[in-house]
């Protein structure tokens, strides 16, 4: 119970910036698709640069973003396999439903729920492991719906021109150039951070705004619940497992952030890129919803047995 009080403590912002998006549609008539562009073009490569920029690097730490790139890679592959047993061939759900179950919401809720649940020391390595995700997103993930609607070549065109991946290398150069960050810059940055978290949530709220029951897709929500609660908590913990008896590699604070990895919700930015891709993004939302509420429950209670 006091696990969950901690969570709902520092979570219940989120939420509540989910119910004002939806107000938002309601009353304003406020529309996904440029607040999509917003944050995948402007606010998500600069957050993108201040975590190559600040995070701690080290031969030892980036093995974690590469571990989450190649696997939510592999698992976007793997699910899109699976996939075919319940969309037809062609049908662009199997690409939505792959690029969604094999990705995580590493930064807006994995922070916070990282913080609550190791404490400040922590944040580093999370941090991290959410530039892995965020890598996944901007290559293969964004790859695999791209396809949804256009051909290979555009697809790859589509990746090649995402700001991203270019903020990503950039700041990892000025961190390796021990570039100094000043007072001024931090605080930008910091503001450009809340703003996207801000955004992030409200985007989820105004794609659910005016929506029918027919966003409500029942295979899509079994195949990502699926997903979240069962295949990757269980890839982490025989990660953690095989790590502690062979490898021995990560310590027990990575062990803990590698797990918690594998319980986040579904990303938010499978909102924002089923929406500038237009594949089916109220759908989309949906399912990040019912993800995002699930998770308040599923953490705490994986965490009691396993942490």
């Amino acid at each position: 119970m006091t696990l969950f009080l901690a969570l709902t403590g520092k979570l219940l912002p989120l939420y509540l910036f989910i119910v004002l998006g939806y107000l938002l549609g309601v009353f304003l008539h406020l529309r996904r698709r440029p607040v999509a562009l917003l944050l995948l073009y402007v606010l998500s490569p600069i957050v993108v640069f201040e975590g190559g920029w600040t995070a701690p690097l080290s031969r030892g730490t980036l093995a974690l973003p590469i571990l989450f790139l190649v696997i939510c890679s592999a698992l976007c592959g793997l699910f899109y396999l699976l996939s075919g047993f319940f969309w037809k061939r062609g049908d662009s759900m199997r690409n939505l439903a792959a690029f969604a179950s094999a990705n995580g919401n590493s930064g807006y809720f994995g922070i916070p729920a990282g913080l609550a649940l190791f404490g400040q020391q922590t944040l580093g390595i999370i941090v991290l492991c959410s530039l892995g995700f965020v890598l996944y997103e901007s290559s293969t993930g964004f790859f695999t719906l791209a396809r949804s609607n256009f051909t290979l070549r555009e697809s790859v065109r589509k990746v090649v021109a995402l700001p991203v991946l270019y903020a990503f290398a950039l700041g990892v150069a000025a961190n390796v150039w021990q570039v100094p960050e000043s007072a001024t810059v931090a605080g930008v940055l910091h503001a450009v951070r809340s703003a996207f978290s801000i955004m992030g949530m409200l985007l989820i709220g105004v794609s659910l705004a005016g929506e029918r029951i027919t966003a409500i897709d029942g295979r899509l929500l079994a195949f990502t619940t699926v997903a979240k609660t069962v295949v990757w908590p269980t890839l982490m913990l025989c990660l953690i497992a095989l790590d502690r008896t062979v490898f021995r590699i990560f310590s027990e604070d990575i062990h803990g952030v590698l797990l918690l990895m594998g319980m986040i919700p579904l990303a938010v930015n499978t909102v924002v890129y089923s929406s500038v891709l237009k594949v089916h993004p109220e759908k989309a939302a949906v399912a990040v919803m019912v993800s995002t509420c699930l998770a308040l429950f599923f953490i705490p209670a994986v965490s009691v047995m396993f942490l």
